[in-house]
């Protein structure tokens, strides 16, 4: 293959060298196109464009294949476990059990939070929506730790295990003193006893009196779930967080602003729009067969089908879809909306409209029905994405942290503004 691409510009030719990554991705690196030739590239939401080289995670949407540090998401949600999967992300390699084990202690230790803490949220008026107050607290949270939150990346990266390790575990704390707060509860203290997700179960729905027991393996669907969602290569809110990071700020102040970015409904926010999509299905009294068709005749729009980078079955979608089954087996429900999202999927796969468009599940088709059947409110789903996305941010501004010649980014604009005019004094207007 040829190891030069050339870019032909008028008269001129301008030679830049081509980039292959393990996987076979290739890309042509044009850093020095603008100051070769005064062009630059213009690529609207950056679908075609490398924003920088990543050793984390590797998707091919085209194949529908997920992996991080070379293992498949299906390897991993079979034998492995959201704990594990943060270490991966963030270490690169599989832990060791001595090393997993003093981690897991980390993280045990540290679900509590400063007494302190409380009180900002009583700054916040009634009906606060969650990913506020969790971006508000995560940044907040760099305060009581500033040794570690310094701005200086030498003293940063010094200290980045214990922050890493306070971020994973205080997020699921603040999270569910967030809801709490909201619906005027008092706040329930984790136990060191209880795995990672049965203790964000137990701080969620815990009584003083009356404490939240796990007996159908709820804990185990949500440690699935945050599984799924732990990293999914340059998205919105992870290419937010390695931005901010490149200028130099701090891990807390990172990954509170790839929550904010994890707000919007076009990213974090697609599963409660499925759960929504299919409320106003089952409410209209349709079982999915006239949704189906409004949806052939661009008169509906089917959430949680299609994706910005797979063009086949998302994998994540065929996991959770399985996990579902299995938790609304053993709590005893039958969900009207899993009937329907059922029906959905099965024209998807098997109706040339869907097929021929490329319009299959992804992770959001399930993943709220999911949250729905262990009882987390609608409102709280972009949350249980963010807790899950946590240790991927965390990964990615590490990788930023650690380059030796990192750049700040500054992306390029093309301006189709006014162009030069003079100024009239108002008196004269």
């Amino acid at each position: 293959m040829e190891k030069t691409a050339t870019i032909q510009i008028g008269d001129r030719s301008y030679e830049y060298p081509v980039i292959v990554g393990t996987e076979n991705e290739k890309a042509i690196d044009i850093r020095k196109l603008r100051s070769d030739s005064g062009y630059i590239s213009y690529d609207d939401g950056y679908a075609n464009t490398g924003s920088c080289t990543s050793d984390i995670t590797y998707v091919d949407g085209e194949k529908g294949i997920l992996r991080h540090r070379g293992y498949s998401i299906e390897q991993l949600s079979e034998s492995s476990s959201f704990m594990e999967m943060v270490w991966l992300l963030i270490y690169g390699e599989l832990p060791r059990k001595a090393d997993f084990d003093e981690f897991r202690e980390k993280v045990r230790r540290g679900a509590h939070v400063h007494e302190d803490l409380k009180h900002h949220y009583l700054g916040f008026p009634p009906r606060s929506h969650p990913m506020a107050i969790l971006s508000s607290m995560l940044n907040a949270l760099g305060c009581y730790y500033p040794e570690m939150a310094t701005n200086n990346r030498e003293t940063d990266l010094e200290r980045f295990d214990e922050a890493a390790a306070v971020l994973v575990s205080k997020v699921r704390t603040l999270a569910a003193m967030a809801y709490r707060n909201d619906r005027g509860l008092p706040y329930i203290y984790p136990r060191k006893d209880l795995r990672y997700s049965e203790n964000f179960l137990h701080m969620m729905f815990s009584e003083p009196y009356n404490e939240f027991t796990d007996i159908h393996g709820l804990g185990h669907a949500l440690d699935l779930f945050f599984l799924l969602h732990a990293d999914h290569e340059q998205n919105c809110s992870t290419s937010t967080v390695r931005m901010v990071a490149s200028g130099g700020a701090n891990l807390f102040a990172s990954v509170s602003a790839g929550v904010s970015a994890l707000w919007g409904p076009l990213h974090g926010g697609a599963n409660t729009a499925v759960i929504q999509m299919l409320e106003e299905i089952r409410d209209s009294g349709d079982d999915g067969t006239r949704f189906i068709e409004m949806a052939k005749s661009g008169k509906s729009l089917m959430m949680g089908f299609g994706h910005r980078v797979y063009k086949n079955y998302d994998p994540r979608a065929k996991i959770l879809g399985n996990m579902t089954d299995k938790v609304l087996a053993s709590l005893g429900k039958k969900d009207p909306l899993l009937d329907i999202a059922r029906r959905l999927e099965e024209a998807a796969l098997n109706d040339d409209y869907f097929i021929s468009r490329k319009l299959y599940p992804n992770v959001d088709f399930y993943s709220g029905i999911i949250l729905k059947a262990i009882g987390i409110p609608m409102e709280m789903f972009t949350v249980m994405f963010a807790i899950g996305r946590m240790p991927g941010w965390i990964a990615n501004w590490k990788e930023i942290a650690e380059a030796p010649k990192g750049k700040i980014h500054r992306p390029r604009q093309i301006y189709m503004g006014k162009s030069e005019r003079d100024y009239i004094p108002i008196e004269n207007r």
